[in-house]
């Protein structure tokens, strides 16, 4: 299935601008007044939590630890996936401080009400300098078991290779570039796939071959593809997540920004798919240069 109702959310503990992933994050822009920053994301933490719960979706919250001290604990989709047979895998990180992320008592809260068979560590790749940050870095078809992939320096072909062996996923690699020109860090920020849909800033695709392989292989495993604009994209409209409620209906998650970046026939093309929810995470989006999909990890498990 591409789509669950579980997911786990890491509630921050000292949130904060990240210098050690800034260089390489253009959406990461520091708040002039650091010392209310924390508070007004995890208000906009508990309020995205709420509207989730709300929605009839599982959220697993797990409360971060003030040591060590870890500024993007709040995206957890980057350290860690869970898949339906079992498998949770772990991922190399770029930066120190996100490495400490990885938690082992994390995955054994989940064990309490979901089924793990095997944890998987990529992590050793750190040691190289090589690093796949999990469904950042890759954007998943689970369904027709395709990972797509903006290369970048937080993205190394190597580990996805490795990724798909052990996963028998395809891999669909290409460039991407903001429109100033700089390297897209993860590819979630320029698409997502739902079951029947794919959003994609295709004009971040600047070779045509790269774009016409992308396009393809989304309508082959029949998607309707949405094109959103650099100007869409840097409001995050790239980085929505589909989830199901507890009746399995279709959610598609985004931020406040995202969703008031998008024109009407976007909403009504989105609509068809499932019912557009959405958070305003703008502090958070701001100072950590991630958004709503980056804040979800799904969970995938069978369920106890």
């Amino acid at each position: 299935m591409q789509t669950t109702s579980n997911l786990l959310m890491i509630r921050p503990v000292n949130f904060g601008f990240n210098a050690q992933t800034a260089d390489s994050n253009a959406f990461q822009v520091q708040s002039a007044d650091q010392s209310t920053v924390h508070q007004k994301a995890l208000a906009e933490f508990d309020g995205f939590v709420q509207i989730l719960r709300d929605n009839g979706v599982n959220v697993t919250v797990i409360e971060d630890t003030p040591e060590p001290h870890t500024p993007d604990s709040i995206f957890p989709n980057n350290w860690i996936s869970f898949h339906d047979n079992g498998d949770i895998i772990l991922y190399p990180m770029q930066a120190e401080n996100r490495r400490l992320e990885r938690r082992e008592d994390i995955i054994r809260q989940l064990e309490e009400n979901f089924k793990a068979k095997h944890v998987i560590d990529l992590s050793r790749f750190e040691a190289k300098e090589q690093f796949l940050e999990g469904t950042g870095s890759m954007v998943l078809d689970r369904e027709n078991k395709i990972a797509y992939a903006c290369i970048s320096p937080r993205t190394n072909a190597e580990v996805l290779k490795a990724f798909c062996e052990y996963t028998g996923y395809k891999a669909v690699t290409f460039a991407a570039h903001d429109q100033a020109g700089k390297a897209i860090y993860h590819t979630n920020v320029l698409m997502c796939v739902g079951s029947r849909f794919a959003g994609i800033c295709l004009s971040s695709i600047s070779n045509a071959d790269e774009q016409d392989a992308v396009i393809a292989s989304l309508i082959f495993s029949g998607k309707e593809v949405i094109n959103i604009s650099f100007d869409q994209m840097a409001h995050f409209a790239g980085n929505m997540l589909e989830v199901k409620n507890a009746d399995g209906a279709s959610l598609i998650v985004m931020s406040k920004t995202a969703f008031n970046s998008l024109n009407d026939e976007q909403k009504t093309t989105l609509g068809k798919y499932g019912e557009l929810v959405y958070a305003d995470i703008s502090t958070i989006e701001t100072n950590g240069g991630g958004s709503a999909r980056c804040m979800m990890a799904e969970v995938h498990l069978e369920a106890i």
